[in-house]
Formats: C-alpha cells, structure tokens, sequence
C-alpha cells in the first residue's frame, strides 16, 4: 500500500509540474530520450534481478512449461476481453471515443464522411510514427532484458555470491528509484497533454470495465489451463489471481501449504510482466492501445506504465495506472479467497 501511495504521489506531482508547462513542449522535447535511458536502465537491473535469483533459474526447466503457458494464455484472454469491451464502449483503436453519427442527407452526408476518412487517416499517420518509435524501444527493451539475465547469472551471483540478500536490497532500491524517476515523465507528459480531465468525462466509471474484463480473462484462462496442467482448478486460479504480483502472490500461497503452485506462481508473475515489457510496444500497433494495459496485470500502474505509456499516448497511461491500481487490491483478496 505504501508503494502505491509513493507512485500515485510522484505521477500526481509530475502532473502538476507538466500543467504549469504547457505551451513550452518545443523545450521538453529531451524528456522523451531520457525517459528511454531510465527504461533501459530499469529493465537491466530487473533483468540482473531474475538472472540472479536462484529460484528463478532453477525452475526454469521444471515447471517453465506450465508457467509459459499459464501466462501466453492468460495474456490472450486478458487482451481478447479488453478489445471487446472497448468495442461495446465505441472506443477505437487508438483509445479515442467515437463520436455518435448523426443522420444527414446530401452534401451534408457527403462532407460528414469526407471529415470523418481525413481524422481517421491522420489517427493512422500518427499510429505509424508512434509504431516506429515503438520498434526500438522493443529492440533497446528485449536486448536490455537479455543483457540484464546473462550479468545476473554469470556476474553477480560471483560477486555476490554469500550475500545475495545485499544484492536483492539495492537492486531493489534501484528499481524503486528508477520506477518514481519515470513516473514523474509520465505524469508531466499528462500534464503537458491536458487531456486527462477530459478522457475521465468522456469514459467516465466505464473505464473499470478494462480491469474487470482483464480479471475475468485471466481467471478464465486460468480454469481452461486447469484442464492441461497437474494442478488443480483451485491452484490454477489462485496463480492467475496474483495478476503478476511476483513480490506477494506466490507467498500467500506458498503460506497456505501449495508448494508447487507457488513456484508456479512466482515463475508465471515474473513471466507475465517480462513478456508485457516485451510485447507491448507489438500489441499497440497491431491490435489497440487499452489492450496494452491489461496484458501486465498489476504491474501496469508502475513497472509498465512508462512502456505503456510510450508506446501508445500519454492519456493511454491513464487506463493503464487504473486497471494496475483496481487489480493490485484485488490480488490480496481473491487469492486467500480462491485458496479458502
């Protein structure tokens, strides 16, 4: 609870920042770069992070399988769900209300359709930029990751080899560092937009749909994996409930005596949030950009946000902020619950 204090704390005072800013983007046009140095950054360490861990690298070849496919399934579920409540919502693509139609006739219809073909060609102008600025974030994302596993495995485990616990400590602390630093952008980015006061108005409550179709996709996923897997219903969707919670999850039910269900877990959340930071960038351009913010669970208020955020629009981070925060309180409830 105290993290997520912190973080709605910085993105609100970065936001406060940006709407005292506004008319001076010319100037912060560095912002953008140095957002994409912290992320290179953070990914790395989290990447020394999980190379380190022993746990993590040990389960790999025993119970890697059951994890992957728990999260690409979960993963496709959470996506289809948010893509169709933003469909019954009207909501496009790029995130953006349809306006409603208006029956007119003439040449009234036919300027009508003329303006509305030359919005949605400069919304797809737009989607191409960002999808190019998208594509190296990927590559400078999934090589940083990559780098970040080998260091872990191969250089910190010697040089700290006694001590991992000082290790996990500063890592830790450098994470948290790195996670307030780009929260802050992306709060003066909403600031300098402005446009968040009006997504609210146009959406309204309905933006809780997107969390609870991501809750609903992943247990949904989850009980169908039951069905493949040497664990129980009930194992199956306690995992899934953990929303990529790696930190918490895996100990409630570890503490409730499911021992493999727990490796399960931690290797599952670890995977849930790696394969986001990867993949986000691909699913904005290919298939929406409130799709991006269901695929990390909970990690969508604080670890993903800055790559939700730059891979799709700065309001986009809005939706992704909710759907992490609704989800982060929901994991320490429906996982004791599942578990009885």
């Amino acid at each position: 609870m105290s993290d997520l204090i912190l973080y709605l704390g910085i993105t609100l005072v970065g936001y406060f920042l940006g709407s005292r800013m506004r008319g001076m983007q010319e100037n912060l046009r560095w912002t953008g770069k140095v957002q994409l140095i912290a992320l290179v950054i953070l990914v790395l360490m989290m990447g020394m992070r999980m190379g380190s861990n022993a746990e993590v690298t040990a389960n790999l070849s025993t119970i890697g399988i059951s994890a992957l496919l728990m999260t690409v399934v979960i993963m496709c579920f959470s996506i289809a769900g948010i893509w169709a409540a933003r469909h019954a919502l009207k909501i496009d693509r790029f995130g953006r209300m349809q306006e409603k139609k208006e029956a007119v006739c003439g040449k009234e219809t036919r300027d009508a359709l003329e303006a509305e073909q030359r919005l949605e060609s400069a919304a797809e102008e737009a989607a191409e930029e960002e999808a190019k600025n998208g594509n190296s974030t990927t590559v400078a994302i999934l090589a940083s990751v990559v780098i970040g596993m080998a260091a872990g495995y191969f250089v910190i485990r010697s040089v700290f080899a006694g001590n991992m616990d000082l290790f996990d400590q500063l890592a830790g602390m450098g994470i948290k560092i790195g996670l307030c630093l780009l929260l802050i952008f992306v709060g003066l980015d909403l600031g300098l937009e402005g446009t968040v006061i009006d997504n609210f108005r146009k959406v309204g409550l309905r933006i809780l749909a997107f969390p609870l179709m991501v809750v609903a996709g992943t247990l949904g996923g989850a009980l169908l994996c039951s069905l493949f897997m040497d664990l129980s219903a009930r194992e199956c969707l306690a995992i899934g409930a953990g929303f990529g919670w790696y930190s918490l999850a895996p100990g409630i039910i570890m503490e409730k005596g499911y021992v493999t269900a727990s490796a399960v877990s931690f290797l599952h959340n670890v995977l849930r949030e790696l394969l986001s930071i990867v993949l986000i960038p691909v699913v904005a351009k290919k298939i929406g950009y409130i799709e991006t913010t269901g695929m990390p669970g909970a990690a969508a208020m604080d670890v993903c946000l800055p790559i939700v955020e730059k891979s799709t629009r700065s309001d986009i981070a809005v939706y992704s902020f909710v759907s992490g925060v609704t989800l982060s309180i929901l994991v320490p409830v429906l996982v004791p619950l599942i578990l009885g």
